[in-house]
């Protein structure tokens, strides 16, 4: 089965960065001081423009959970159509209902929304805290789903990798399972070679100071030290790496 390595872009010069080490996909949020929310159409469209990557776009209204508001809701949805009208390759999304279980209704709606487009359908790591892992895979199998992202229910996909590896045995013949959290070129290759999974997602993160970022008393900065000055980035060097480690 094809190695296929997805990079985590938080912005355009993100994904030139993904490009230029050889990925093949990424996956375009904004905010990602927050996990990840939904991109700028603009950015999409520049993304599409110049580099010939793959683009899933995360449709995420807001920080914290999965359990949304229907106006919430209404926003997703009219979000995914412009992105997918704005040439995105698919979408990644993730509804869960307050008790951790999936939102079948409108998961179901936003695979279909997908579909029609003949685009691919991702849910996220909103699957990492559903409660009951198979149940749930079950569930996505049956909308349609055609990938979950997932660090196997625990923070680093390193520390889920049992629960990875049952996975793609249990289903990984009727969907695709993407690894992901703290995946890197140092450990990457050792996951998939023991999940028996193809797919990995990492971040290839690095820094660039913003001088501007604090003055006396005020401080805009979200990272800890030694980066407080500084906002994260893709390298494209560990980019390289990866893609070199893993045989893609």
């Amino acid at each position: 089965m094809k190695t296929i390595i997805e990079v985590c872009a938080g912005s355009y010069e993100d994904c030139l960065s993904a490009a230029l080490g050889g990925a093949e996909r990424v996956e375009l949020n904004s905010a990602l001081s927050v996990g990840g929310l939904t991109p700028t159409v603009a950015v999409l469209r520049r993304v599409k423009q110049d580099t010939d990557l793959q683009v899933i776009c995360m449709v995420r209204p807001r920080a914290a959970g999965f359990c949304y508001t229907e106006a919430e809701k209404a926003l997703m949805f009219e979000e995914a159509e412009l992105l997918l009208d704005s040439g995105a390759d698919g979408l990644a999304f993730g509804f869960l209902n307050a008790d951790g279980s999936i939102d079948k209704e409108s998961t179901g709606r936003m695979v279909d929304l997908i579909h029609a487009r003949k685009k691919e359908a991702v849910f996220h790591r909103a699957f990492d805290v559903c409660r009951v892992a198979g149940g749930a895979m079950e569930i996505l199998i049956s909308l349609g789903m055609d990938r979950v992202l997932t660090s196997g229910q625990q923070a680093k996909a390193v520390e889920g990798r049992e629960l990875l590896r049952q996975l793609r045995k249990d289903y990984g013949s009727r969907i695709q399972i993407l690894a992901g959290s703290g995946v890197n070129e140092t450990n990457a290759k050792e996951l998939m070679e023991y999940t028996g999974i193809s797919q990995v997602h990492s971040s290839c993160k690095d820094y660039r100071e913003d001088p501007t970022t604090a003055l006396g008393n005020v401080s805009y900065a979200y990272l800890s030290a030694p980066h407080e000055r500084c906002y994260d980035v893709v390298s494209a060097e560990k980019v390289r790496q990866l893609v070199e480690a893993c045989g893609s």
